[in-house]
Order: C-alpha cells, then sequence, then structure tokens
C-alpha cells in the first residue's frame, strides 16, 4: 500500500509505504511531511520545512558543512542524507558534512580546517558553515572568537542557528533561545540576521552568507514550531539559482566590500540594495506593520515574536489602534539611521520587548534585554539631530514563554490604550473565513500515530491549495503525546501559533481527553472524532466526564466515534488501523475527497475497498442530547488547555530497553578489577544493580502470629536498622531484595551442566555501561529470576535457540499464540501449572542457551513490597512487616513456593536482609484531629497498626487527636486475630474509638467487614462526613465495591438528614473525596 502524490506537492511518496505490511514512518519533523527529498527536489512551489531550506542553503553554497546537532533535534538530517547521495553543489562538488559532539571545545575542528597548513587557498573565497542550535553556542564562543580576531585572512563563516535549547529547570523542556546569539553577536562584533517565516528563511540563509563577506555572521531562526512546519513554498530557489544570485549579488558590491571607508553598516546597505535588485525583494533591516500614523510601536526580534506581531498589530490597526511593530530583521550590524526612519513622526513611545534567559532575570530590574540598549542609542541619537524623544520602555519575557496570539493581542492592545482612548477590540482572528484547520491528538505508539502526515501529503495534491502541516511531542503526557495540526487556504499560510478554532478534532487516545483542554481548541459548531475501541454507547460518561459533555452540547459540536474493533481488516492486522483513521477522517471532515482519497490510498488488492465497507459499522455518529446542555457542573475538574502540551520533544522517546550482552569471565578478570580500581573503574556497591537507594537490615524478631496447625502461616517480622541510617515515612512499604533458594539454586546449576564459580559479567541497572562481575552462583541467588513465571517472550526468545524442529515450533507458538491451542495452553501453564523458567528449559532440553543468553532473556529479580506495619517515631531503630507466605500444590504434586515470603520465612534472627523504601499513597490526614477510618483484611491490617502507634506517639505528646475507627476483616477469630491484643489494648487507652471485627467464618451467617460498616453508618457519617475524616482500605480488591457502596449510601444518608436542597450522589461525592487524599485504597 503506498501513498501517491502528484509531482511537486511533497516528498517522493514510494519512499512512504512499501506493501500492505508496512506502516507510514515519519524519518524527522525537521523533514518535510517527516520525508527525505533529494537536493534537486527543493526548488520551485513545493512543500518544505524552514529546517531543510537552511541545510540546503548551507549544502549548496559552502565547502564544508560542519555540524553540531544535539541527538533528535536533526539540524543536519537532510545534508547527511545529500553527502551520502553524493549529490553535487554549486561548485560542482560534494559538500563535506561533518556531524561532530555538542561539548566544550566544539569548534576547533572547523577552525582548524580553515587555518591548516595543506588548506587549498584557490578555496579561500568560498564559505564555510557550521550549523548548530543556540546552545551550543556557548562551547563554540572560544573558537568563534578567535575567528573574528583573524577574520581577514579565514573563509566566509556563516552560522546556522536554530534557536532552541534545553531548559531542565523549565516546564516547557524546549525553549526558544533568542538572547545567546544576540548576546554573542554584540560581544564578538558578529553579524546576526533574523528570518520572520518559512517563506523567507531561504532568503536570510543566502544574505546572511553574502553578509559572512563582510563579517562572521549567525542568522538565527525559530527552532521549535515554524521551523519544522511543513508548508508550501512558492519561489524556491534551486541550487543553480543560489549559486548565480550568491555571485552576482557578491559581485555587485565587491568594490564596497573592500572599502576601507565604509563602516559595517554602510557595507551592509550596500549589501542589501544589491540583494533585493537581484531578487526583486524589498527587505530591509527594519520592517514596519500595523497603524499609518502610531503613537506606540512594539521593537521584536525573532521568527515566531516577529510574524505574530506584524499580523496583529495589522489587525489591530484595521479597528483603529494607533499601534505598530518594528521588526529587526537585521540586529548586527545595528543600522540605527534606518531604525530611525522607521519611527513614524506620530510615535511617543517605543517598547522594547526583549527575551532574557529565565524568569529570575525578567524580575531584576539590573538586567535589560539585548535590543533595548540599541534601541536607547538610537532614539538618543535621534534627539540630538531632531530634537524630538520617544520614551522608551523594556518588556522581558524569559525564553520559555509561548507566545500566542491572545497573549500578543493583549500586549499590543495595552500598548495601544496607552497611548490613545481607541478600545481595543477582543479576540482577534488572524485566519481567513475559507481557510480550514484540523487538530489530531493521539500518543506516539499508538498505529495512527503518522496519519495527519499522510494526510496532509494527500491534501496537499490540490494545487489550488496551500496546505501547513505541524506536529509536537511532548513527553511528559501519558508517555508521550502528539499533536497534530492541519490547515489548508487557497492563500499563503503563515501561522506561527497552534490551531486555536480546530473546525474538526480528531482524538486517537481518549485517556488525552482527561490531561488537556481538547474541546477548548474547537470552534463553534466543529466536530469532534473520537476514536474509542470496543464502543458502548453506556461508556459514554465514563469517557466524556460532565463538563466535556456541556460542553460539546453548548458548542454544538457534531460527536463521531470511531470502532477499529468493528473492523475485521484491522483485527487481522492493527497497522491498517491508521487507514481506517485516515478514511474515516475523509468522511466525515473532507467528503469532497473521499473517493479520490481512497484512489491516492492506493492498495495492492482489496484491503482499502474492505476498510471501507468496515467503515460503515466503525464510523458512528452520535446524538448529543439537550439534557448535556444543563448539567451542573462537578467541582475540582479543572484541565490544561490546550496550549500545556509542551513541546519537549522532536521525536518519539526510545522505549526499548535493550540489555548489553554477558560475558563470562574467570577469576583473573575479577582480580584486575578488584586490586586495580582505579585503572578499571571498579566501585564497590550495596546491590550496585538496583536504582533504589539500599540499606542493610537485621532480622531482629521473627514472630508467627497463627497457631502451628492452622493451614495459613502468618508472621510478624521485625528488622533492626543499625546504623544503616534509612529512614521511612507512615504508610510507606519496604522493598525486601529476596534471594533464590539456595537448595533450587544448585540443583539447577548441577542440571544445566554450569561452573558455579565461573565469572559473569552482567550490566548494572543504574548504568548499562557499567558492568558488574558476579559468579554464576550469586547471579542466580541475587540477579536472575531462574524460579519466576515466563512471559510469551522468553518462550520466543528460546525457540530461537532450539536444535530440534518440533521444540523450536512449540516453543515458537506458545511465544506467538500462533494459534488458539498455543493461547489456551500457555494460560494453563501460567494460571495452573504455575510454570517457571528452569521448568522450561528442562522440558526444552535442545534448547539449551549460554549462561550469558539465561541472563539476557529471563527476567531480573525484583524487589517485593510490603507495607511497613509500625511507626518510626515510637520504634526508631526498627521496621516491622506483617506477612503471610505463598505456597500450594501443583498439578504434578510438587510443592510451590512465593519466592520472598519464603525467604523472609526462612530467615533467622540475626540474618542480614537488602532492604530499601518505597513512598506510598498512605498517608495520615494533615491535621491530627481529623478521624481516620480503617478498614483492613487479613495482612491488609499492617499499615493500620502503624497508623494507631502514630496516634498514640502523637496523643503522648500532648496533641488533640481523632476519632480512629478499625474495621478487621478475618476467617475465624481463634486462629487471625492479627495483633488482636494490641488493638485491645490501644482500645483500652483510648487510641481507638470503634472495633469492627468481622470474622466471617466464626457463624453460620457470613459476616464481612462492610456489614460492620453499615452497623455503625452513624459514627461514620459523623466521623468521615461532618469532621473531615479520612477513609483507608487496605487488602485483597474483591471488598472494595461493597465497602464504597457503604460509604455512598452514608453521604447519600447524610445529605438527605442535612435536607441540602440539591441532593448529593454516593459515587460522585467519594469521587471528590478520592481527589482529596479522604478515599484511599491499597488493595492487590
Amino acid at each position: 500500500m503506498r501513498l501517491q502524490t502528484q509531482e511537486g506537492t511533497g516528498p517522493a511518496a514510494d519512499s512512504l509505504l512499501n506493501g500492505a505490511e508496512s506502516q507510514y514512518a515519519s524519518k524527522s519533523t525537521a523533514l518535510p511531511f517527516g520525508q527525505h527529498v533529494s537536493l534537486s527536489y527543493v526548488s520551485g512551489p513545493t512543500y518544505l520545512t524552514a529546517q531543510t531550506l537552511v541545510q540546503q542553503v548551507a549544502y549548496a553554497l559552502s565547502d564544508k558543512l560542519f555540524a553540531y546537532s544535539p541527538e533528535s533535534f536533526d539540524l543536519d538530517v537532510a545534508a547527511k542524507a545529500w553527502r551520502a547521495a553524493q549529490e553535487k553543489n554549486s561548485n560542482g562538488d560534494v559538500t563535506g558534512v561533518q556531524s561532530l559532539d555538542t561539548r566544550h571545545g566544539a569548534g576547533n575542528i572547523a577552525l582548524g580546517y580553515m587555518f591548516s597548513p595543506d588548506f587549498d587557498l584557490s578555496k579561500r573565497h568560498v564559505p564555510q558553515t557550521i550549523i548548530a542550535n543556540t546552545g551550543m553556542l556557548q562551547h563554540l564562543r572560544p573558537a568563534l572568537d578567535q575567528l573574528s580576531l583573524l577574520y581577514d585572512v579565514a573563509n566566509p563563516t556563516a552560522l546556522q542557528v536554530a534557536a532552541v535549547d534545553y531548559a531542565a529547570e523549565t516546564r516547557a523542556g524546549l525553549v526558544t533561545d533568542y538572547c545567546s546569539p544576540m548576546s554573542m553577536a554584540e560581544e564578538l562584533g558578529m553579524g546576526l540576521v533574523s528570518s520572520k517565516s518559512a517563506f523567507e528563511v531561504q532568503h536570510m540563509s543566502l544574505l546572511s552568507t553574502l553578509l559572512a563577506s563582510v563579517l562572521p555572521t549567525m542568522h538565527a531562526y525559530d527552532g521549535i514550531t515554524v521551523g519544522r512546519e511543513t508548508t508550501r513554498i512558492v519561489d524556491v530557489l534551486n541550487v543553480t539559482s543560489l549559486k548565480r544570485t550568491y555571485d552576482s549579488v557578491l559581485s555587485a558590491f565587491k568594490d564596497d566590500l573592500s572599502s576601507k571607508r565604509l563602516t559595517n553598516e554602510g557595507k551592509l546597505q550596500k549589501l542589501m540594495l544589491a540583494f533585493n535588485g537581484e531578487l526583486g525583494t524589498e527587505y530591509k533591516c527594519f520592517e514596519y506593520h500595523g497603524h499609518a500614523s502610531p503613537t506606540a510601536v512594539l521593537v521584536v526580534f525573532g521568527t515566531v515574536e516577529a510574524s505574530l506581531s506584524s499580523q496583529v498589530a495589522e489587525a489591530l490597526a484595521g479597528h483603529g489602534v494607533k499601534v505598530g511593530v518594528i521588526n529587526v530583521r537585521v540586529y548586527r550590524p545595528f543600522a540605527e539611521e534606518e531604525f530611525i526612519e522607521m519611527l513614524m513622526p506620530s510615535v511617543q513611545q517605543i517598547t522594547v520587548l526583549g527575551q532574557v534567559k529565565d524568569q529570575a532575570s525578567v524580575a531584576d530590574g539590573s538586567i535589560n534585554s539585548g535590543a533595548y540598549a540599541d534601541v536607547m542609542a538610537a532614539v538618543n541619537f535621534q534627539n540630538l539631530v531632531a530634537g524630538k524623544e520617544p520614551k522608551v520602555y523594556d518588556i522581558k519575557y524569559a525564553r520559555e514563554t509561548v507566545w500566542t496570539v491572545a497573549k500578543m493581542e493583549t500586549l499590543l492592545g495595552q500598548l495601544g490604550q496607552k497611548s490613545s482612548d481607541q478600545t481595543v477590540k477582543p479576540n482577534l482572528r488572524l485566519t481567513t473565513g475559507e481557510m480550514k484547520q484540523y487538530s489530531f491528538w493521539d500518543v506516539d505508539s499508538s498505529e495512527t500515530a503518522g496519519a495527519p502526515m499522510m494526510l496532509a501529503q494527500l491534501l496537499s495534491d490540490d494545487s489550488s491549495t496551500n496546505v501547513s502541516a505541524r506536529s509536537g511531542h511532548d513527553n511528559k503526557v501519558q508517555g508521550g503525546a502528539l499533536r497534530t495540526d492541519l490547515r489548508c487556504s487557497q492563500k499563503s499560510i503563515e501561522a506561527a501559533y497552534s490551531v486555536k478554532e480546530a473546525d474538526y478534532s480528531v482524538v486517537a487516545e481518549q485517556k488525552l481527553l482527561k490531561d488537556i483542554s481538547i474541546l477548548d481548541s474547537l470552534k463553534d459548531e466543529g466536530t469532534l472524532l473520537l476514536k474509542s475501541p470496543n464502543w458502548k454507547e453506556e461508556n459514554v460518561e465514563k469517557i466524556l466526564n460532565t463538563s466535556m459533555r456541556k460542553s460539546i452540547a453548548a458548542k454544538k459540536l457534531s460527536l463521531y466515534v470511531l470502532d477499529p474493533a468493528a473492523s475485521s481488516k484491522v483485527g487481522e492486522d492493527p497497522q491498517l488501523e491508521s487507514y481506517l483513521l485516515q478514511l474515516a477522517f475523509l468522511k466525515v471532515a473532507r467528503p469532497d475527497l473521499y473517493d479520490s482519497g481512497l484512489k491516492k490510498l492506493a492498495a495492492a488488492g482489496d484491503v482499502l475497498e474492505t476498510l471501507a465497507k468496515d467503515l460503515d459499522a466503525a464510523l458512528k455518529k452520535i446524538d448529543v442530547p439537550e439534557s448535556w446542555l444543563t448539567l451542573e457542573l462537578e467541582e475540582n475538574q479543572g484541565l490544561l488547555p490546550p496550549e500545556d502540551l509542551n513541546v519537549n520533544s522532536f521525536t518519539v522517546p526510545d522505549k526499548s530497553e535493550e540489555e548489553p550482552p554477558t560475558y563470562l569471565r574467570d577469576w583473573v578478570t575479577a582480580a584486575k578489577g578488584l586490586t586495580f580500581k582505579e585503572a578499571y573503574g571498579t566501585r564497590t556497591a550495596l546491590r550496585p544493580d538496583l536504582p533504589n537507594k539500599t540499606a542493610i537490615a537485621t532480622v531482629k524478631e521473627h514472630r508467627r502470629l497463627t497457631p502451628v496447625t492452622y493451614d495459613r502461616n502468618i508472621f510478624h517480622i521485625e528488622f533492626d536498622l543499625g546504623d544503616s541510617g534509612l529512614k521511612y515515612e507512615i504508610g510507606e512499604a519496604l522493598g525486601i531484595h529476596a534471594e533464590n533458594d539456595k537448595e533450587e539454586v544448585e540443583e539447577f546449576i548441577k542440571w544445566y551442566g554450569l561452573n558455579p564459580e565461573e565469572i559473569v559479567e552482567v550490566p548494572s541497572r543504574e548504568d548499562a555501561n557499567v558492568l558488574e562481575n558476579r559468579t554464576v552462583y550469586q547471579a542466580l541467588i541475587q540477579n536472575v529470576d531462574i524460579f519466576g513465571r515466563p512471559p510469551k517472550r522468553f518462550y520466543e526468545a528460546l525457540s530461537h535457540f532450539a536444535d530440534e524442529e518440533k521444540e523450536k515450533t512449540q516453543l515458537l507458538m506458545l511465544g506467538t499464540g500462533g494459534n488458539q491451542e498455543s493461547v489456551v495452553e500457555f494460560k494453563r501453564r501460567a494460571e495452573v501449572d504455575t510454570i517457571t523458567f528452569a521448568d522450561v528449559l528442562l522440558e526444552f532440553p535442545s534448547a539449551h542457551p549460554s549462561f550469558h543468553d539465561i541472563v539476557r532473556i529471563v527476567n531480573p529479580m525484583k524487589r517485593r513490597e510490603y507495607s511497613v506495619a509500625s511507626s518510626q517515631k515510637v520504634t526508631p531503630n526498627s521496621i516491622s512487616l506483617l506477612i503471610v507466605t505463598v505456597n500450594w500444590v501443583d498439578p504434578k504434586g510438587r510443592d510451590r513456593f512465593g519466592q520472598a515470603t519464603r525467604y523472609l520465612n526462612n530467615l533467622p534472627v540475626g540474618a542480614p536482609v537488602t532492604v530499601s523504601i518505597k513512598p506510598s499513597v498512605m498517608k495520615l490526614p494533615p491535621k491530627t484531629t481529623q478521624p481516620i477510618i480503617m478498614a483492613g483484611l487479613g495482612t491488609g491490617l499492617a499499615p493500620f497498626r502503624a497508623f494507631v502507634q502514630e496516634r498514640a506517639w502523637q496523643r503522648e505528646q500532648g496533641m488533640p487527636i481523632g476519632d480512629v475507627f478499625l474495621y478487621m476483616g478475618a476467617r475465624h477469630q481463634r486462629e487471625e486475630y492479627l495483633y488482636g491484643e494490641e488493638w485491645e489494648a490501644f482500645q483500652d487507652a483510648g487510641v481507638i474509638t470503634l472495633i469492627g471485627h468481622a470474622f466471617s467464618r466464626d457463624q453460620p451467617q457470613k459476616i464481612y467487614i462492610q456489614d460492620r460498616m453499615r452497623q455503625t453508618l452513624t459514627d461514620i457519617r459523623r466521623a468521615y462526613l461532618r469532621e473531615d475524616g479520612a477513609f483507608y482500605l487496605c487488602g485483597p480488591t474483591w471488598p472494595v465495591p461493597d465497602v464504597t457502596a457503604v460509604l455512598e449510601e452514608a453521604v447519600e444518608v447524610e445529605s438527605a438528614a442535612a435536607g441540602d436542597k440539591r441532593k448529593k450522589e454516593g459515587h460522585k461525592e467519594i469521587e471528590r473525596l478520592k481527589e482529596e487524599g479522604r478515599y484511599v485504597l491499597e488493595v492487590y
């Protein structure tokens, strides 16, 4: 299956899809539609990204291209592809492309190349280009400093700089950075040019390369959004045209170039004159937009800032607001006279919108933005000459600021109001009525993640329509959220901001509805298309909360649901889900293109025809009832606005955890590492393979709480923390780093034929580059979960080692679920036979992987976590657990045990144990006077022992405490009255207010904790609802619905008794209490 496109509308489609089993995959967001293009493709009217155009100019005109691109930024992705394809530059040579590390000392290679003794002096006039992001400038500075000093004998050097940097201290992650190049241009005497949009980025890249003939020059352009947006650019110069323009302009002002009489500002003016004359353009160092007689102007620098402010200023001017914008296209050299010419006689106030590093710099009055001093100097010069001096102000903003239409409208509107009596019309619309806007929301792991870009390319086939497409990744939402905005218009599209009024929004991952206010970015009477597998009408309230349903009704939105599970073809091949979504979008949003879209999405066979038939069942229009409009909003339903999807990545994060190979070594290798630690990087650590902070504790007490004759072994175990310094809080869990049974390990080593003393080198879990040395015996005791339950992938991995074809096939079927029989068989093995990794290795003797392969394919041992049953305020140097041993007999009559509980049960007093702490949601309420209501079954009582100890300690310190209710459930009081004497003692002391025993099998009728709770409903209503109590349930999951039902009943009874005009719904109130941390479950 492949996407067919017309020539000249997008990248060659042959590279997109190849066969029905393939999936569209974006190569890079820096490329047009995410796909590679040849150098010859970059010509005439076509779809490109600004980032591709920057690389085209650099590759076409340079002898060498030195690229410093952080991983995933892909600033040189196109140039590297052209180099690999041996594409020729304008001089008939293959440009040298060197991708270099981003580190201190960067730039020395470029400097060394130009000044090396064997440099070809006949190429001294040929430009050299450095491609980097602004975060690299600090590392390039020493080399650029030297270059500036030696520039008279150096090659013309241009820096194409993407204004983007990582800022870990900000919520955004990625920030737009112009203050770095501005300060460097000022300090090193370099030129600095900026592009206002993708339409002029090629020309500005060319201009900066020409200006490099005068002084080393940077071209800064947006590196987050505009720089990566695919859009149609009409007048793209090909390599030949670039060379001709470059030579012509250079020739036109070559006499001025060597002039000692002209300053750099004068040479810039001559260059601009020749540049405009050759291209037929009207570029200026400063560009004005807005009212013809403004009383206030805003001075801006930067791509998004210039594009957005100029559009907003023009729109405000149409409403009579006397405000304007001066876009600084060439910041250095700063042509003061030309800046003064931009100031209308009516201007009374000049405001510089200047970027600074962070919010602290914004608040610091001693710090000014970069352009402020230049504007002040120019205004002072004007005052001396003309005797008039407008007031100059500096409005600073941090790099993390994301400019939107609303923000810019507010700023310019305020400036206009300050200097005039005009009333600013709110909520400007910069888009034309004929423009169609579409937003797609998905997660990057979805089969449909590539669908929007495929649709964009399909829409671009219409030569009468302009299409723009932009994607942004937010790796902090749902493990990787993806937003793609598409715009279609008969006119050129310049929109340096996210879609705010989409005609259609497609939500391909319904979980995103809870994380982002997607509906806020939909226009009134727009359409929402929601992908929801296994859709059921009764689930609409679960997927769409009250505020969403009310918003859908209030905005009069059309609602469609796409259920991919209703397509048999998608069931056979999940990759086809992307095409099903595209067909659904075309049918709903662009019915005029549906039939032609089917042809353009040409298929091998009848796949798409079948999908089109499936679409009738999969796509449903949902009626929006009028009752949604009158829904009453619940509290605490605030969501993030759409712009809070922060672009913090340019690519899908690598979620695979590929482990390096493990090797067997001898004692000599280990001895060298231990003897010469510095040379071998050896360090001594406690369980270094584990990411948690671990400590050693020793068994202080081991006490069985149930009778020896009882079938359940529940025991109390207490550890002495010694001098470990381990600290824990109420409700936290203790991680036990258990070990495998020694006898079973020795038996496995014997029959598998391993040498227990051989050294195995395994990667550390903290750092895959750090390898740890252990014996085979130690690895099986502490690292390898050889007696754990194998997942499907283990069977599949083991099949590759099988020599016998029958065993290979059986393992592969079990691992892949090749047929229904193998699915049933795997389930039986896992749930009935409780097969272990070791059992499988014994069962299939022809599959005999080496030990380093065993370490690779068998799961590592994980810590087991148990709720802490003590308060450190009461027992400062010890910690307690309540454990039930897990044991059973398998169908073969073999005794089976839970690995961690058997390990703990076999520990003698004084035995050392590796432990660590894990935080938990089980926390006491903030006020000691707030009642606590605890319901625990079996060992679920553990955290409540800690709670009660803490309350007792608080009381001893003179603090007032609230009521303490304890509901405990077990089978028999005689055998399972866990900590019974302690509970009664605490009750006698007045710490526990109420104990509700629920021993289910001590009487003819079953009694459970929910029954005891219902018997004391009046007490629960008082403590929980009137006195702001907190409820906790710990133990197995089965009582959750019944226990919750009691609490909901308490809510409704209390509401009725209080005479509430609006009766509270139990389940909604419990949800609210859950959000407040007053309904806490820790169940398993």
